[in-house]
C-alpha cells in the first residue's frame, strides 16, 4: 500500500488506515456530534485529531488547552500532580463557552478558544468572535484528562491515545525543551496528574476506541467498545461488542 499524504505530510500506509477506520467510527446523527482525542501529554493528540478532521465533513476543530485557568490560579497552590489535576483546565469555561452550544445543537453560539495559554490572558471575543453550530457539524477535540466527571457526558465518541510513559517523556523533551529525565519534578508533576486521572477515571476502559500510538507510522487499536447511539439521541451507551487487535 502506498503512502498516503494528510494535511501535507506523508503518512504511513498503516496510519492512513487507522484514519480511516476511525472516521467511519463517528456517528451519523441528525444533530451535530462531538468527538474527543484523549490520552497523556505526549501521546499524539493534537497530530491525530488534526489528521482526522479532514476525513470528517463539516468538521471543527478544538483543543482542551485552549482553556486553561490563568497561571496565578493554576500556580497558586504550587506545582504539583495535585494541582495539575485539580487547576489546570477551567472545566465550568469548556461546557458553558464550547461543549453544551454543540449539545444544544444547530445554531448555538460557541466559542473555540477561552484562554491563550502562551500570553496567559483571556481570549478577546471581539478578535475570536462567537461561531454558530452548524447543522451536520463534527466537533473534533484534543485534550488531557478529557474524561473527567466534568466532560464525560458529552461526546459521541472518544479515542483514547496509549503510549508508554518513557515515550512520552522523551517526545515532550524534544517538543517542549524540557528534561527528558523522567525523575526531574518537571516530569514528574505530569506523569503524577497523569495517575491520578488513571486511577480515578479509568479512561482507557470508558473510552470506545484504544489506540496504541507508541510508533506514530504503526498505530493500532487495541480494543473497541462499540455504542449504540440513534438519531437524535445525546447519550452514549455500550452495547456487548468488543474486539482487540493488538496482534501486529
Amino acid at each position: 500500500m502506498a503512502a498516503a499524504r494528510r494535511r501535507g505530510r506523508v503518512v504511513s500506509p498503516e496510519r492512513a488506515e487507522l484514519l480511516d477506520l476511525l472516521a467511519t467510527r463517528v456517528p451519523r446523527l441528525d444533530r451535530p456530534v462531538l468527538v474527543v482525542v484523549d490520552g497523556a501529554d505526549g501521546a499524539g493528540k493534537t497530530v491525530l485529531a488534526d489528521e482526522l478532521a479532514p476525513l470528517l465533513p463539516g468538521a471543527v476543530r478544538a483543543r482542551l488547552d485552549d482553556f486553561h485557568h490563568p497561571r496565578a490560579y493554576r500556580h497558586g497552590r504550587g506545582r504539583t500532580a495535585e494541582t495539575v489535576w485539580e487547576r489546570s483546565f477551567d472545566h465550568a469555561a469548556i461546557r458553558r463557552e464550547l461543549l453544551d452550544p454543540w449539545r444544544r445543537g444547530a445554531g448555538s453560539l460557541y466559542r473555540r478558544r477561552w484562554h491563550d495559554l502562551a500570553g496567559d490572558a483571556l481570549v478577546d471575543p471581539v478578535e475570536d468572535r462567537p461561531q454558530r453550530v452548524p447543522r451536520r457539524g463534527i466537533l473534533v477535540v484534543d485534550g488531557v484528562f478529557a474524561q473527567r466527571p466534568e466532560l464525560t457526558d458529552a461526546w459521541d465518541l472518544v479515542v483514547y491515545l496509549d503510549v508508554t510513559d518513557d515515550v512520552r517523556v522523551a517526545r515532550m523533551a524534544v517538543r517542549d525543551g524540557v528534561t527528558a529525565d523522567p525523575d526531574h519534578p518537571d516530569q514528574q508533576r505530569y506523569l503524577g496528574a497523569w495517575r491520578i486521572y488513571d486511577a480515578t477515571c479509568r479512561p482507557r476502559r470508558s473510552a470506545d476506541i484504544v489506540v496504541d500510538n507508541t510508533h506514530p507510522d504503526r498505530p493500532f487499536v487495541v480494543s473497541e467498545t462499540r455504542r449504540d447511539c440513534s438519531p437524535g439521541d445525546a447519550t452514549r451507551r455500550p452495547s456487548a461488542w468488543k474486539h482487540g487487535s493488538g496482534d501486529r
